[in-house]
């Protein structure tokens, strides 16, 4: 939903056969798949919110994930999707087009998993991250969210990320941003999935970007994962902190979604929130 209400005009809900019928029953504008289906339609993948641990699903998952690299689909992966990736960086490592949302408890997890120092200094964590897998964006959620992609490193591989014909040169990039846009001051539990969906679209419109539908493409596409990491969180900082200030500490996630409009056009203008972009 969050997606729908940032911009994006449709979202598919891929989900154990279980559990389609409520998620359906949630809201007539979200198209729900019970079985992973076709998905040379989609321009990203959101991996995590809602998936669960149990193996059958953790397996589709990888499946999906797997399936959309193929496709060089832009990626979002989440809560229970970081399990594979801490479990097996394989699934992940080298593909520039896709961005990792950890919190905390994840963060240090998969710092850990990965093989990060751990006297290393803490601003620094996410970036390495990056470098050991290739390439990946990482959005370091906290107190400021920290966004850090490294795409130098030698597990980078521009024939993973489906970008062969890419200038390699103009496709390196090492970069961190810290976004320290003020957030409501109760963060609800499902608030990631809020910002998963708002990476993703602006994720989205960086493939229309890359595909050539509007813009000079004179910004690389390894670099789009990052811009849309940075825009997602500002927005959902923003949709946060109006919510809080109407809702007060009975603030539940669903209070955020109708926020999320008039947080984009905070950052990036009235004008933008009445069309496409």
């Amino acid at each position: 939903m969050s997606a729908l209400r940032f911009g994006a005009d449709l979202s598919h809900v891929i989900c154990s056969p279980t559990a389609a019928g409520a998620i359906k029953s949630y809201s007539p504008d979200l198209i729900v798949h019970p079985i992973l289906n076709e998905s040379s339609r989609l321009h990203v993948l959101i991996v995590g919110p809602g998936l669960g641990r149990e193996a059958y699903m953790q397996s589709y998952a990888k499946l999906a994930i797997s399936l959309a690299r193929q496709r060089g689909m832009y990626l979002v992966l989440d809560a229970d999707a970081l399990l594979l990736v801490g479990h097996d960086p394989s699934i992940i490592k080298g593909y520039h087009r896709a961005v990792l949302t950890p919190n905390v408890v994840e963060f240090k997890r998969l710092s850990e998993q990965v093989g990060v120092d751990p006297a290393a200094p803490a601003d620094e964590r996410a970036i390495l991250i990056s470098n050991l897998l290739g390439g990946v964006t990482v959005l370091e959620k906290g107190p400021n969210d920290l966004i850090a992609v490294d795409t130098t490193g030698d597990a980078a591989d521009l024939k993973k990320s489906q970008m062969e014909g890419a200038d390699a040169e103009k496709e390196k990039t090492k970069e961190t941003v810290e976004v320290d846009v003020e957030g409501g001051l109760k963060r609800c539990g499902g608030q990631g999935d809020v910002l998963s969906g708002s990476v993703g679209t602006f994720m989205a419109w960086g493939k229309c970007y890359e595909d050539g539908a509007f813009g000079d493409k004179s910004v690389p596409a390894s670099r789009i994962p990052l811009l849309a990491a940075v825009g997602g969180s500002m927005v959902t900082r923003e949709a946060s902190k109006r919510a809080f200030a109407k809702m007060g500490r009975g603030l539940v996630t669903q209070d955020m979604i109708p926020e999320l409009g008039g947080a984009f056009a905070e950052f990036f203008g009235s004008e933008a929130r009445g069309g496409k972009l």
